[in-house]
């Protein structure tokens, strides 16, 4: 082993800040090594715990004004068959899940031009007044600029809105990969990076916390998702309001992105170290077992993840591109998946206070 990668991984043991170079060069490590790396610094965090929480996705609407190549959701593109929810219809599911141990609604929707902002807010405010300790994780940065776009807001009146409606923290989608070349193919029209960043900025200032997510996997580089590490290393610098980190496998099926070179289970799990060594400041590190299939995120664990989301109980945007979430999990096979895998199952809230130890 050369010198620079003796002296890297020395800098890594040291806790000490990476550069964008040296974060380039982390990917030259071989897989153990960057595994023990990360896993040193996930024991150090967290001993044995593997974080999960009760939650329910619901997805209201999949009729969309912008145009992603990567999506096999939206209605716009290939999938003619457009649905919108009624506010009724949210609260149907909303009733069953909470009468199945749902702790946290996640509501990510496309970007509906046809039903204002009243029928966004609308579905929070009737939730929260049913249920008003029910943690309800809702919005976008892509879908607060979207509102901002459509309907003649600004970031500050969405953000404040959404809060007045009762959401309590926002997801990391939207974020793709922040390089505005690769943004340019991939989603040209939609939240621009800086616009993504400003909006969960603001979102910190007023005392909330937030999810950030990065997409990888399909046209980028590996300097394309340093570079997006370090950005998202910066702001949490400011403002410490990210409290997860979320690497989103790309997936391939039924959508306008032709990729040949899927990643790898190697490449994917070096990422997920990566990610854990790159952001010093963000405290968790989520293997969504969506996006990267139960048995890999399993693995992540021993790679620096500490977290693998929820049961989800159904989940359609993941799944109309070939991830197998729809009908989420069950929760004691999702323990006793933990449980196996060598991990202390930790069922959290949505901030990260311990609910049970399993």
């Amino acid at each position: 082993m050369d010198v620079f990668r003796m002296d890297l991984i020395q800098k890594v043991r040291n806790q000490e800040r990476l550069t964008q170079k040296e974060g380039e060069a982390l990917y030259d490590l071989d897989l153990y090594t960057l595994g023990e790396l990360a896993d040193e610094i996930r024991k150090e965090k967290y001993g044995n715990k593997s974080y999960f929480n009760i939650n329910r996705h619901i997805n209201p609407t999949n009729v969309c004004a912008d145009i992603c190549k990567f999506c096999a959701y939206s209605a716009s593109r290939k999938n003619p068959n457009q649905y919108t929810m009624s506010h009724e219809e949210i609260l149907d599911i909303v009733e069953k899940s909470v009468k199945n141990g749902a702790k946290e609604m996640h509501i990510v929707s496309a970007h509906n031009p046809n039903d204002g902002v009243e029928w966004y807010m609308g579905a929070f405010r009737k939730i929260k007044a049913k249920y008003p300790d029910l943690h309800i994780k809702a919005m976008t940065a892509a879908e607060v600029d979207f509102l901002t776009r459509e309907y003649g807001h600004s970031y500050d009146e969405v953000l404040d809105m959404m809060i007045e409606n009762g959401v309590d923290s926002m997801p990391g989608g939207g974020a793709e990969i922040f390089d505005e070349g690769v943004r340019e193919y991939l989603c040209k029209g939609k939240v621009t990076s800086d616009q993504w960043l400003q909006i969960h900025q603001k979102w910190h200032e007023r005392g909330k916390e937030s999810n950030a997510t990065m997409l990888f996997g399909h046209v980028e580089s590996r300097a394309h998702r340093i570079d997006h590490m370090i950005r998202l290393r910066d702001l949490q610098d400011k403002t410490g309001g990210f409290n997860a980190f979320i690497p989103l496998v790309y997936q391939r099926d039924n959508n306008f992105l032709k990729v040949e070179d899927f990643p790898t289970g190697q490449e994917i799990l070096k990422t997920y170290a990566i990610s854990r060594i790159m952001l010093d400041n963000i405290p968790h590190i989520k293997a969504y077992w969506v996006t990267a299939s139960v048995n890999l995120a399993l693995i992540a664990q021993e790679f620096g993840c500490d977290d693998l989301d929820g049961t989800i109980e159904k989940e359609s945007i993941q799944s109309a591109a070939g991830a197998a979430s729809s009908h989420g999990m069950d929760l004691d096979d999702f323990v006793a998946l933990i449980k196996n895998s060598g991990f202390q199952p930790i069922e959290r809230d949505s901030l990260y206070n311990e609910l049970e130890v399993y």
